[in-house]
């Protein structure tokens, strides 16, 4: 048996800190939305789980047993080993969560392969906070610590996306600790295009008190025919989204030109 999945790319298209809570985590709302595209993962049945990784950012997980593919294999009770080898695409520590979508992909391998627990939430969320939403992949509101999900229809599928990473990993703690405690108010309530426009990501500014480049990517992208410009999740990812896929084309080679050394990927909406 051969299985292949894309682990899609999260980003988030509104992110709301609303308080820390008593467990040390912080009270988040989120939108969540999904690129229909990312890192790939393809297995086959073997005697044991292996996991083998490959592609332009293999080198920058340094332990492939702690990686989130090979928990979440560890996660997942079935008949047979997987052998999966991972083309990671996707930058680490960039607010697109990849190993969340890694993850995410696996659980979708082994639902169609052999199906899930009643309890897979539960195991998800053990993962990650991310986690359980990259399973589904699909666009919904993420409350708590973004594992109470709510799916939405999307009035923005297909929508043309660039996704830009000036290649500086940036950890999710210090982008939390940076944070100023500040409540600026609950997400807006609608579609969720009004959800986006209307919305805000709350640690754009701590993001780029630590890692400066993330306000470059944003004036580089606001220069372009771009209808919403955003940070991802806690960066240093940042996205554009477009009206139309020769205006994001437009954009990438013109940010091409420009800063040959960020990284880019361009995309759909799911």
């Amino acid at each position: 048996m051969r299985l292949t999945e894309t682990a899609y790319a999260k980003i988030n298209l509104a992110l709301h800190v609303r308080r820390r809570r008593e467990d040390g985590y912080h009270e988040l709302e989120t939108l969540f939305a999904f690129v229909d595209a990312g890192d790939t993962l393809s297995a086959r049945t073997s005697e044991k789980d292996e996991l083998k990784v490959v592609g332009e950012f293999a080198t920058e997980i340094a332990d492939p047993f702690g990686n989130l593919v090979s928990k979440a294999l560890g996660k997942l009770p079935r008949p047979d080993g997987l052998s999966i080898t991972l083309e990671k695409v996707l930058p680490v520590a960039a607010g697109l969560g990849g190993g969340s979508a890694d993850a995410g992909a696996v659980f979708r391998m082994v639902r169609d392969a052999y199906g899930l627990p009643d309890d897979w939430r539960e195991r998800a969320a053990a993962l990650g906070a991310d986690v359980p939403a990259c399973v589904e992949s699909v666009t919904c509101i993420g409350r708590g610590t973004g594992t109470e999900l709510e799916p939405m229809e999307s009035d923005l599928a297909g929508t043309p996306v660039l996704l830009v990473n000036p290649r500086v990993a940036l950890p999710t703690g210090p982008v939390f600790k940076a944070w100023d405690g500040v409540d600026r108010g609950p997400l807006p309530e609608g579609s969720p295009s009004l959800i986006a426009r209307e919305g805000r990501n709350d640690l754009e500014a701590p993001a780029i008190s630590l890692c400066p480049a993330i306000a470059e990517v944003l004036a580089a992208l606001r220069e372009t025919e771009a209808d919403l410009v955003r940070m991802s999740g806690s960066g240093a990812t940042c996205f554009a989204l477009y009206r139309s896929a020769d205006a994001m084309r437009a954009a990438a080679e013109k940010l091409a030109s420009g800063h040959p050394d960020w990284w880019q990927l361009q995309g759909k909406l799911r």
